[in-house]
């Protein structure tokens, strides 16, 4: 239904604060979404990080701060070796990689992997959010 909730939960849970008013009224710089819902009319789409088999936002990283988790299959993204040359961005087929131009460095979805769910899925108020793994093709 395009609430937009998904976003709200997911800026406060990656808030330094976690907490919704100090998130969006007094941290600075204040929070990103990892997300974001793309509305185009009745329709609306929660674009995040698609954690792709051969992500092209980690051949493209020129620091190695983008890595594909061999364990999870999560692209993890470490901000100490970001420069913001913002070409993940650019490679990133889906526009799912946000650059987060007040630090300087990129923000996109982690998965939350200190909740049992992420926070977006959680959160969402029609289950229209869900966290599906792909089985490999031989």
């Amino acid at each position: 239904m395009g609430c937009h909730l998904c976003e709200v939960h997911c800026k406060v849970e990656h808030s330094l604060s976690r907490d919704p008013i100090r998130a969006y009224k007094q941290e600075s710089p204040r929070p990103l979404p990892r997300l974001q819902v793309q509305v185009n009319g009745v329709v609306s789409f929660a674009l995040a990080c698609r954690h792709c088999d051969e992500p092209a936002c980690v051949f493209a990283c020129l620091t190695g701060a983008l890595k594909k988790d061999p364990q999870t299959g999560a692209v993890v993204f470490e901000q100490e070796k970001c420069v913001g040359c913002w070409t993940c961005v650019l490679f990133c087929p889906y526009g799912a990689i946000i650059a987060d131009h007040q630090r300087g460095v990129i923000a996109k979805c982690d998965l939350c992997p200190h909740l049992p769910v992420p926070a977006c899925i959680a959160h969402c108020p029609n289950q229209a959010l869900i966290l599906a793994e792909e089985e490999a093709h031989a």
